[in-house]
C-alpha cells in the first residue's frame, strides 16, 4: 500500500509562489550547481553583505491561494459604497467600452508591455500614442503633444516650469486663476516652493496688469464657468509672457480651442475618455504646445521616422529631451508615462470619433442645462455660462448634502451656500430629476423643460474648427473594427505574454492575472478620489494594510502611497529631506552627493528639490569610491542635505561599504536617500531602514508587479524612518509641512490591489524566496555566457546582483558589432533586448527576474552564444564587417522573402537562426528604425494616409 502525500504537501502545491517563480525545485537545484552553491540561502550568504542581512524572517502572515487572496480582497471592497458623484473637479464618470476594458485593460499584450525604447518591438503601442498625441493636439488647437504625463495637476506644474524657462519675460511671478482645480494648485505650490518662483493666486481680470512670465486658466474653470480668454492673453503676451491653459477635452468638442485664442501650453487629463474614477487614478494627463517649445516639453514624445526599407516608423523622437539623459541639467524629473491609460482614452476617441464625442458632449450639457433651469425656477441662482458643470448657489448647502447622501448621491461641497454639479456621459434622466428634487425642484416633463431652455455655451465661444478629421477617427466606429485594429496593433509588438523582457533596472516580473482581477471590480474603480471618507472604508483598510505590508518589507517607520510614478516617490522623499533641515534651521543644506553610477532621475528629482548635485566617482569595480564619498562630505559639511544611492547598485552588485557610507553623511549631518529601483534584490533578505537608509522610493510597477503598461502607470510610495514622516507629502485637505506632490491624495489607488494580492499571495517565505531566485537567475545567465561575454562588474566571490552588465566594448574594438547590433539582432530570435548603454555605455545590463524559468533563461542564453558565434564569424572573415545579420537586423518577413536577397549571408541565417525559431517565430514589423532622421524630420501626429499610398505606388 503506497504511503498518501501529507495534506501540508498537498496543499504546499497550491501556492501562489509556486506559480508566481519560474523555476521549479529542480531547475532551481540545477542553476544552484552551475553558479557552485548547495542551496539558495548559501548562494545569498554569499552575494549579501553579512552586515546588512535581515536577522529574522518578514512579519508577514503565511501566503495563501490565489482563492483565498481574492475572497479577502473582495470583503475590502465591499466596505467602500459606490454612489452616485457628480463632484467633478476634473474626475467625471465615464463608459470604458467594453471593448476597450477587455482588450486594452485586461490584455496582458497591453499592460505587459515596456517603454518603446526599442522603436521596432513597440510600433503598435506607439501607434496607439500618436493617436493620443493628434487626439489632444487637434482638440486643444495646438501644434504638438506630447505622449501623457502623470495627472493634470503636475502637468500643471510643468506648465509652470515650461513657462520660465521658454518666456521672454524677465519677471519670476507665476499667476494662478482661482478658478482653477484646487488639487492642481496644491502641486503648484509644492513644485514652485523650492525652485523660488513667487505664486501669484486671483480672480482672472487680476493678472491682465500683473508682471508676471505665465499665468494659468483653467477653461471651463473648476466651478463650471466658460470665459473668454482673449483679451487677458494678449495682455500677457504683450508683457512677454506665456499662458498655460488647463483644459477639458470633451468640452473642447464644443468651445472654442485654447490654441485658437492665445495659449501657448495646454494641460489637462483624458480620464473622462473611458478612464473609471479609480479613486483618483492612474489617468494620462496631456501636455500640447507651440512648436517652438517642443524641445523643452516634458514627457515622452512619439515621432515618425522611417526604417532601413525607407518605410513610415514610430519612434520616440527627441529622446535626448528626456529628462533622466539630461541629469542634473533636468527641467523636470519625469521620466515616465500614462502609456495603457492614454492608449485607452485614445482608443475611446478612435472608437467614437468626432460625431460620436460631439454627441457625448453635447447631450452631457443639455442635462446640465436642463437642470439649471429646473434648479432656478426653485429659487437657485446658477451661473450663466458652463458645459456640464453648475456652481449652484443661494442655497443651504448642508441640507441639500443631506438629502443628497440619503439618495447615495455626492455633490460637490463649497461653502455653505454654494455647492457644484458636474454631469458627465453617465448621467442620465433619472438622475436629473433626483438631483432637481434635492433642491426642492420636481421635474414632471423633462421633455417640456428641454424644449424651453436654451443651452449655457457663449456664442463667442462655440467652436467651428474641425477636429479628428485623420481616417483612424473615423473608421474604426464598429466594434469589429475596433477589435480588429486593437488586435493588428498587439501583434505588432513584444510584451511579457510572449518572451522575457530582460531589462536591466526595470524588473519585468509576472503579473499575474489574480493580482489584476480586483483592479475592474467597479468598487475600486467607479469611486471618486473625494467621495466622502465614509464612503471609502475598503480603500481605507487596503491602503493602510499595504503600507504597513511595505513598512515591514523595507524596515521604514511610514509610507506616502501618493507619488504616482518612481520619479514623485524621489522627489517626495527628497522634498522630506529639505523640510526636515529647515525644520531644524538647518536651511543653508542644499547639496546632494550622486554617485555617478546613479539613475538620471536622481540628479533631476535633487534639481527640482532647490538642491546642488556633487557627483561622485565609482572605482574599476562598479561600487561607490567611499573615499570620494567622504572627501565630499567633508568639504560641504556645512551644507550637506543628502546622498542618494541606489541598492544594490546601478552596476548590479551588493557594496560592502553601504553601512559605512550611511554613517560618514550622518556623521555629517546629511541624509541617505537610497533609491528603491532594485528593492527586488533585497524584499525578505535585507531592509534599508536598517541599515542607517533614512528614506527610499518604491517602485511597485517593479519589485510588486504593478505591470508596467507600456511605459505607465506605476506608483511610487515614499517610505522614510520616523523623524521624516512629519514631512510626508500632505493628503488633499490634510496637514503637514510638505504639499501634495500628485493630484489624488493616495495616487493611482486603483491599482494599489495588484500589490497587495502579490504580497498576501506571497507570504514572507514566498518573498524571499522571490528575492533569493531572482539573485540565482542573474547569475545563472551571467555564469553561463561567461565564456561569451565578459561581466562588467561582480560583486564578493565573483557573484552579481539580481542583474549583470555584459560588456560588447571589447567586440565592438575587434568587430564593429554594437550594443545596439546585439539588441537589434535579439529581435530576430523574438526577444526585447535588455537595457541598452546604461548605466555604461557599449553594454548591455540583463535582468531576468524570478518569474522566469529555466527554459525562457536558456532560450535567452542560446540566443546569445548563437549571436557571439555570428561576431566571431566576422572576426575569422566567414561573414563581411558590415554585410552580416547583426549590422541588418532586425529582418522583416517582407525582406527574408522577397524576391531578391542582395546580401552575402543566407536568408536561413537571417530568419531563423535557431531551429526552435522554425516552431514559433515574431516578425518585427519594421526594419531597424532611423533615429537621425527622425530627429531631423520632425513628425509627431498621425501619419497621413498619402504615405502608404506613395510606398503602394513606388
Amino acid at each position: 500500500m503506497t504511503k498518501s502525500a501529507s495534506l501540508r504537501t498537498l496543499e504546499h502545491h497550491d501556492a501562489f509562489l509556486e506559480r508566481h517563480i519560474g523555476p521549479n525545485d529542480a531547475e532551481i537545484a540545477h542553476m544552484l550547481k552551475a553558479v557552485g552553491h548547495d542551496s539558495l540561502d548559501a548562494m545569498t550568504d554569499a552575494i549579501v553583505p553579512g552586515n546588512i542581512k535581515s536577522p529574522a524572517p518578514l512579519a508577514l502572515p503565511a501566503p495563501v491561494t490565489e482563492v483565498e487572496a481574492l475572497a479577502q480582497i473582495r470583503a475590502i471592497a465591499d466596505k467602500n459604497q459606490v454612489f452616485r458623484s457628480f463632484i467633478g473637479q476634473g474626475y467625471y464618470g465615464t463608459h470604458t467600452p467594453n471593448v476597450i476594458l477587455r482588450n486594452i485593460l485586461e490584455n496582458p499584450a497591453w499592460y505587459t508591455a515596456y517603454t518603446p525604447y526599442q522603436a521596432e518591438i513597440s510600433q503598435g503601442r506607439m501607434e496607439a500614442l500618436i493617436n493620443f498625441q493628434t487626439m489632444c493636439a487637434d482638440l486643444t488647437g495646438m501644434e504638438i503633444a506630447n505622449a501623457s504625463l502623470l495627472d493634470e495637476a503636475t502637468a500643471a506644474a510643468e506648465a509652470m516650469t515650461l513657462a520660465k524657462r521658454s518666456c521672454k519675460s524677465k519677471s519670476n511671478v507665476f499667476f494662478v486663476s482661482n478658478g482653477v482645480h484646487p488639487q492642481s494648485l496644491e502641486v503648484i505650490r509644492t513644485r514652485a516652493e523650492p525652485l523660488g518662483i513667487e505664486l501669484v493666486i486671483g480672480n482672472d481680470a487680476d493678472a491682465v496688469a500683473l508682471d508676471a512670465f505665465g499665468v494659468l486658466l483653467q477653461y471651463p474653470n473648476t466651478f463650471g464657468a466658460v470665459n473668454d480668454y482673449q483679451a487677458l492673453a494678449n495682455a500677457v503676451h504683450a508683457r512677454g509672457g506665456l499662458v498655460a491653459v488647463a483644459t477639458d477635452l470633451l468640452a473642447l468638442t464644443l468651445i472654442k480651442a485654447p490654441g485658437e485664442w492665445g495659449a501657448d501650453i495646454v494641460v489637462g487629463n483624458s480620464q473622462r475618455f473611458g478612464v473609471p474614477f479609480g479613486f483618483g487614478g492612474p489617468h494620462a494627463a496631456f501636455m500640447a504646445c507651440r512648436d517652438a517649445y517642443k524641445r523643452s516639453m516634458p514627457g515622452r514624445l512619439i515621432g515618425v521616422s522611417i526604417d532601413a526599407e525607407g518605410k513610415p516608423a514610430y519612434r520616440l523622437t527627441l529622446q535626448t529631451r528626456e529628462q533622466h539623459i539630461r541629469r542634473e541639467k533636468a527641467t523636470s524629473n519625469i521620466c515616465t508615462a500614462q502609456v495603457l491609460l492614454a492608449v485607452m482614452a485614445s482608443m475611446y476617441a478612435v472608437y467614437h470619433g468626432p460625431e460620436g464625442l460631439t454627441r457625448i458632449a453635447r447631450r452631457t450639457h443639455r442635462l446640465a442645462a436642463i437642470l439649471a433651469g429646473a434648479l432656478r425656477n426653485a429659487g437657485a441662482h446658477v451661473g450663466d455660462h458652463y458645459f456640464d458643470t453648475l456652481h449652484v448657489s443661494n442655497v443651504d448647502a448642508a441640507a441639500v448634502h443631506a438629502a443628497a447622501k440619503a439618495a447615495q448621491i455626492n455633490l460637490r461641497t463649497i461653502d455653505d451656500q454654494n455647492l457644484g454639479i458636474s454631469l458627465d456621459e453617465t448621467s442620465t434622466r433619472e438622475d436629473i430629476v433626483k438631483i432637481a428634487a434635492l433642491f426642492g425642484a420636481k421635474i414632471t416633463d423633462i421633455d417640456a423643460l428641454d424644449a424651453t431652455t436654451d443651452d449655457a455655451l457663449p456664442s463667442a465661444l462655440q467652436r467651428k474648427s474641425e477636429f479628428l478629421q485623420h481616417p483612424v477617427f473615423n473608421t474604426h466606429h464598429s466594434e469589429h473594427e475596433l477589435l480588429r485594429y486593437m488586435r493588428a496593433l498587439a501583434d505588432k509588438d513584444l510584451a511579457m505574454d510572449r518572451t522575457m523582457i530582460p531589462l536591466g533596472s526595470c524588473t519585468m516580473k509576472l503579473n499575474a492575472t489574480a493580482e489584476m482581477i480586483p483592479v475592474t471590480w467597479p468598487e475600486f474603480g467607479n469611486l471618486h478620489p473625494l467621495a466622502p471618507a465614509d464612503q471609502a472604508l475598503g480603500y481605507k483598510e487596503l491602503i493602510d494594510g499595504l503600507e504597513a505590508m511595505l513598512v515591514e518589507c523595507t524596515g521604514y517607520d511610514a509610507v506616502s502611497l501618493q507619488p504616482n510614478s518612481g520619479a514623485q516617490g524621489e522627489y517626495a522623499g527628497l522634498l522630506a529631506i529639505r523640510a526636515y533641515h529647515r525644520s531644524r534651521g538647518d536651511d543653508k543644506r542644499d547639496i546632494c552627493l550622486i554617485p555617478e553610477s546613479a539613475h538620471g532621475t536622481n540628479p533631476a528629482s535633487a534639481q527640482m528639490c532647490g538642491m546642488q548635485v556633487v557627483v561622485t566617482k565609482c572605482d574599476s569595480n562598479g561600487n561607490v569610491d567611499v573615499d570620494d564619498i567622504k572627501r565630499a562630505a567633508e568639504k560641504y559639511s556645512d551644507r550637506l542635505a543628502a546622498l542618494m544611492i541606489t541598492y544594490p547598485s546601478t552596476h548590479g552588485v551588493f557594496e560592502e561599504d553601504i553601512v559605512q557610507i550611511c554613517e560618514i553623511v550622518h556623521q555629517h549631518g546629511g541624509q541617505v536617500y537610497t533609491d528603491g529601483a532594485n528593492m527586488n534584490a533585497l524584499v525578505g533578505v535585507a531592509k534599508p531602514g536598517k541599515w542607517g537608509s533614512d528614506v527610499s522610493h518604491l517602485n511597485l510597477h517593479k519589485t510588486f508587479c504593478i505591470p508596467h503598461g507600456g511605459g505607465g502607470p506605476g506608483v511610487g510610495p515614499c517610505a522614510v524612518k520616523s523623524h521624516l514622516a512629519p514631512f510626508l507629502p500632505r493628503t488633499f485637505g490634510g496637514e503637514g509641512d510638505v504639499g501634495m506632490v500628485s493630484a489624488a491624495s493616495f495616487g493611482s489607488a486603483s491599482i494599489l490591489p495588484i500589490s497587495w494580492m502579490y504580497i498576501v499571495m506571497m507570504g514572507a517565505a514566498g518573498l524571499r524566496k522571490a528575492t533569493q531566485v531572482a539573485l540565482l537567475n542573474a547569475n545563472y545567465i551571467a555564469k553561463r555566457l561567461a565564456p561569451h561575454y565578459e561581466t562588467l562588474y561582480t560583486g564578493r566571490n565573483g557573484l552579481v546582483a539580481h542583474e549583470c552588465i555584459l560588456d560588447l566594448r571589447p567586440l565592438k574594438d575587434a568587430t564593429g558589432v554594437s550594443a545596439e547590433d546585439v539588441a537589434k539582432r535579439l529581435i530576430d530570435f523574438g526577444f526585447h533586448a535588455p537595457t541598452l548603454s546604461f548605466p555604461v555605455a557599449g553594454t548591455l545590463m540583463v535582468e531576468p527576474t524570478e518569474s522566469e524559468s529555466q527554459h525562457e533563461l536558456d532560450r535567452f542564453i542560446d540566443a546569445m552564444i548563437q549571436i557571439r558565434d555570428e561576431i566571431r564569424a566576422i572576426e575569422d572573415g566567414k561573414l563581411d564587417r558590415e554585410d552580416n545579420p547583426l549590422k541588418h537586423a532586425p529582418h522583416t518577413a517582407t525582406a527574408v522573402s522577397a524576391s531578391e536577397w542582395t546580401h552575402a549571408y543566407p536568408r536561413e541565417l537571417a530568419a531563423f537562426p535557431l531551429p526552435s525559431l522554425k516552431l514559433q517565430k515574431y516578425w518585427p514589423p519594421v526594419a531597424r528604425v532611423d533615429n537621425v532622421y527622425g530627429d531631423k524630420n520632425i513628425m509627431c501626429a498621425c501619419i497621413p494616409v498619402d504615405a502608404y499610398k506613395e510606398e503602394v505606388e513606388a
